[in-house]
């Protein structure tokens, strides 16, 4: 195991400009009651963790509601099955996405279950979840719904994403970034960030993640776990959410717009799309951005992902 040092820094991209209110097509507002916040897309519809819930939705309205005591952080999609954390408990759930039923509930523990913040993720054949604030996460495999490995990781690690080969997971109290190889259940390199990293998304050939504190976004290399660089965003990134897609990075931030959109290749940011509504979820489709808006109690459906940064 290595411990990497940053590379040479990009210079930090300028501020873009507003996107033009004609530059793109009217997004879809949906009226949500409660708490709506993180985001799983399945097909053309999107699910949504809620107070004491988690729903379906497509742009015609709700589709499905399954009970469930605290949904928290986010959620993945595999093997035919939402995988949603239950902060009451302390559990990952599964929950079928054809009939809308709680089938599995697995006692694996949740790093996070105070605040919430944290991801479910679904890779290599398997769900993987921060399961011990001290430092540990679980490897659950879907033929048995059991956890069957166990990874010692940084203290304070909770969030997580799936992508280009690996695990990784940022500690914020440790302003770490770690990659798991699935292959061996241990972590192979370590990368430090800025002020109070938070979520990730790995994509488009790098691993992107939010310091929070400092207001950047933070380019990594998949391979040798090399820093490539920042790009600032604004003030502070806290909470929000990312997602990559199109040769994007697209941000959800609680201040200054909606979400922004930043240039995988240039690291430039393209487009500030909407004005702010607080904190929520994104997720990227081919087809369009879902962002949530848990304060304004709206789901809201941004079409052509095309139109936003060009």
């Amino acid at each position: 195991m290595k411990r990497l040092v940053a590379a040479t820094l990009l210079t930090l991209a300028p501020l873009a400009a507003p996107l033009a209110a004609n530059a793109a097509p009217k997004p879809v507002v949906l009226q949500v009651p409660g708490f709506a916040d993180f985001l799983a897309v399945d097909g053309d519809t999107v699910w949504a963790t809620n107070r004491g819930r988690v729903e379906q939705w497509s742009l015609k309205g709700l589709k499905a509601s399954v009970p469930l005591a605290h949904p928290c952080g986010g959620m993945a999609l595999a093997d035919g099955a939402l995988w949603v954390a239950n902060c009451a408990d302390r559990t990952v759930n599964r929950i079928d996405t054809r009939t809308g039923k709680l089938v599995a509930t697995i006692a694996s523990g949740i790093a996070n279950d105070k605040e919430g913040e944290l991801n479910v993720v679904a890779g290599a054949g398997s769900i993987w979840v921060a399961s011990d604030a001290k430092g540990v996460v679980a490897r659950i495999d879907p033929a048995t719904n059991a956890v069957v490995a166990t990874v010692p990781v940084d203290p304070g690690s909770w969030y997580m994403a799936y992508g280009e080969g690996a695990v990784w997971v940022v500690s914020a109290a440790q302003q770490s970034l770690q990659r798991i190889d699935p292959a061996t259940n241990s972590v192979t390199a370590r990368t430090p960030l800025g002020k109070a990293p938070g979520f990730l998304a790995a994509g488009e050939g790098s691993v992107w993640v939010q310091e929070q504190g400092d207001g950047t976004l933070a380019r990594v290399d998949p391979q040798t776990g090399a820093l490539l660089g920042r790009v600032k965003v604004g003030a502070n990134l806290k909470w929000g959410d990312i997602d990559t897609g199109a040769g994007k990075v697209w941000l959800r931030t609680t201040d200054d717009q909606v979400f922004a959109v930043i240039d995988a290749r240039t690291m430039a940011i393209k487009a500030r799309v909407g004005k702010p509504a607080g904190s929520g979820g994104l997720r990227f489709s081919p087809a369009g951005i879902w962002t949530s808006a848990h304060d304004a109690h709206t789901l809201t459906w941004w079409p052509r992902p095309s139109a936003y940064g060009k």
